[in-house]
C-alpha cells in the first residue's frame, strides 16, 4: 500500500524514515516502553534505525503493518508509534486488524494517545475496510487499557498463556471495537458518546 498521512488538530501521523531513528530510540530507552511493549530489550540505536529505516516501510510495501509516526504539528517532536498490524487477516472475510501503540514518556498525559488513535480508526473502518479491530495488551499494562476504554474498545476478556516473555507465558488483555460502536462525537470526559459507522456485514450477537 502507498503510506499515507493523516492530521488531526495537534498532531500529524506519517510513516517513520530512517531521520526519526534517534528520536525513537531515545523514547524506548524509558522502562514502560520496554515493559509493557514487544521492543527489544535493552534498546539499541540499530534497534531504532531497523525499525524506522527497514520494518516500517516494508510494512507498508507488503501491507504486513502500518506503523505511524505521530508528531506535534507545532513542533514536529515524536509524541510516540501508532499502528495497525496483524493484518493477514484484513483480506479475509473476517476483515479484522490490531491496533498498538506507544507514547513517549514527556507526552503522556495530553490525551494525544486518544487524539492519534480516533484518527487511525476513522481511516481503517472508512478507507480500509476494517469490520473488527483489536486491542491487546499484557495482563496488568492500566495505561493501554485506559487509553482502549477512552476509545470505545469493549473488554472482552483474559487469553491465558498468550504472551512468551522472558521464558514464561504471561496472560494477555483483549478488547474489541466495531465501526458501529465508532463515536461520531465524544462526552465532555473524552470516554465515547453515540455511534457511528454502520457495519459492512450485518452483526448477528448471540442473544443470550
Amino acid at each position: 500500500m502507498k503510506p499515507v498521512t493523516l492530521t488531526t488538530e495537534r498532531l500529524v501521523l506519517r510513516p517513520f524514515d530512517a531521520s526519526d531513528a534517534p528520536a525513537v530510540y531515545a523514547a524506548c530507552q524509558e522502562p514502560d516502553i520496554r515493559r509493557w511493549t514487544t521492543v527489544p530489550s535493552p534498546y539499541r540505536r540499530e534497534d531504532a534505525e531497523q525499525f524506522a529505516g527497514t520494518v516500517v516501510p516494508e510494512g507498508w510495501r507488503h501491507d504486513t503493518a502500518y506503523h505511524f509516526a505521530v508528531v506535534t504539528q507545532a513542533e514536529g517532536a515524536l509524541v510516540g508509534a501508532m499502528g495497525l498490524v496483524r493484518l493477514d487477516r484484513l483480506r479475509t472475510p473476517e476483515r479484522q486488524a490490531e491496533l498498538g501503540y506507544w507514547t513517549a514518556k514527556e507526552q503522556r498525559g495530553r490525551g494525544y494517545t486518544v487524539e492519534a488513535a480516533r484518527a487511525v480508526l476513522r481511516w481503517a473502518f472508512g478507507d480500509l475496510g476494517v469490520e473488527r479491530m483489536e486491542w491487546h495488551a499484557e495482563a496488568g499494562n492500566e495505561g493501554s487499557r485506559a487509553v482502549a476504554r477512552r476509545l470505545g474498545f469493549r473488554m472482552e476478556g483474559t487469553l491465558r498463556a498468550k504472551l512468551p516473555r522472558e521464558g514464561t507465558r504471561r496472560d494477555v488483555w483483549i478488547g474489541s471495537l466495531l465501526p458501529s460502536d465508532m463515536p461520531g462525537e465524544y462526552g465532555p470526559s473524552g470516554a465515547a458518546a453515540g455511534t457511528g459507522i454502520p457495519d459492512a456485514t450485518p452483526y448477528l450477537p448471540y442473544p443470550g
